[in-house]
């Protein structure tokens, strides 16, 4: 039985920072040694560093600083710099988030040197194996200890794939613990004034996924569709850096009212989300952003690894054609817009049972017979 006294968290890339604080803080609440280490897979100041603040985190204890690259690169480089980081900081469970890169790299490199494993937001599935994230989120859950899923279908895909039982743990939705923490602050900025919006008046969108930026004919006609909605209301574009740079590269004219905006923080980007009156993405993280909410949310991809946002909560899957996209927006700009309900277990306590699973004990794989 293991209970562990040194936590190392990992944060990488923009949706870490929501689901590591508030299980930073939990388990430093209860008398942890809880080291923070920030892999530099996101470094801009908008895409990293104002997280930090805007979470109240406190700042990492190591940059590993890793930067961008292709994938292998980029993951060669987070294990080479995180082995060192625990040889000279050595831990008793390395807690990782998601499906970054950074979150497949440190989970490896932990379990290959026997340190216990925790993944946060585990069970996840698109059943996509051509999508990163869903090779880093499969690879990660096999080698983990501990697997805290968010949702019941987090638990079935694990126990379909032969994971026991005993290392499964249905914590809830850690970046609902996030949001519901900052919520108030983040409706008391100035953003919409800044942006010259107006509560309800507005829709938002994000586009960052490869399947839809990086192929110039369907960014053209994405942009395209964007635009017919910004024709019926204003559409507010936080423009991820990747993604501006293609449209520059394909140099796809921006229709009128559509509106780019540099990345924006946590809680003016929470802000924004919580009183527009439709959001239009390719993200996970705002598929369950916007179910908490109660926004409707429209899914610009052909799979969810989030189904419960769908079959529980405020999100459509609209898939990847184009010409879907103004139908579908019309109809929620006219009051037909999908409200859903709040899954259970997003009511901003995850983090608490997720500390009581790791002060508790548990038994690590390195202590299991062969195959549990």
């Amino acid at each position: 039985m293991l209970v562990p006294e040194r936590v190392t968290c990992i944060v990488g890339a923009r949706p870490n920072f929501m689901k590591v604080a508030p299980a930073h803080a939990a388990l430093a609440a209860r008398g942890l040694q809880v080291r923070l280490v920030h892999t530099g897979q996101h470094y801009d100041a908008k895409m990293s560093a104002v997280f930090f603040d805007d979470l109240g985190m406190p700042r990492p204890d190591a940059f590993l600083d890793v930067g961008s690259a292709n994938h292998a690169v980029q993951t060669a480089r987070v294990m080479e710099r995180f082995d060192a980081e625990l040889e000279a900081h050595p831990a008793d469970l390395v807690l990782v988030a998601g499906d970054v890169n950074s979150t497949l790299a440190t989970a490896l490199v932990a379990s290959k040197r026997g340190i216990a494993v925790g993944h946060i937001e585990a069970g996840l599935r698109s059943r996509d194996w051509t999508m990163p994230e869903e090779q880093n989120r499969i690879l990660t859950d096999h080698c983990s200890d501990l697997l805290f899923t968010p949702s019941p279908d987090g638990d079935e895909h694990l126990l379909a794939e032969g994971i026991g039982a005993h290392r499964i743990h249905r914590v809830g939705n850690l970046m609902i613990d996030s949001l519901r923490k900052h919520q108030d602050r983040a409706l008391q900025l100035p953003t919409l004034d800044r942006l010259g919006l107006q509560a309800g008046g507005y829709a938002v969108t994000t586009l960052h996924r490869p399947s839809n930026v990086d192929d110039p004919e369907q960014l053209a006609a994405l942009v395209a569709a964007l635009g017919e909605v910004a024709a019926q209301v204003p559409v507010i574009f936080p423009i991820h850096p990747r993604t501006r740079a293609r449209i520059e590269q394909a140099g796809i004219a921006l229709p009128s009212g559509l509106q780019l905006a540099q990345p924006l923080g946590y809680l003016e980007f929470l802000g924004l989300m919580a009183q527009c009156a439709l959001m239009l993405t390719d993200s996970g993280g705002i598929q369950e952003e916007t179910t908490a909410l109660g926004v409707p949310c429209l899914t610009l991809r052909d799979n969810t690894e989030r189904p419960v946002t769908v079959s529980e909560g405020s999100n459509t899957l609209l898939g990847s054609d184009p010409a879907s996209i103004a139908p579908a927006a019309t109809e929620i700009l006219a009051g037909d817009g999908k409200r859903g309900r709040v899954p259970v277990g997003w009511d901003g306590h995850a983090s608490q049972r997720l500390a009581d699973v790791v002060c508790g004990g548990f038994v690590p794989l390195t202590e299991r017979p062969p195959g549990t």
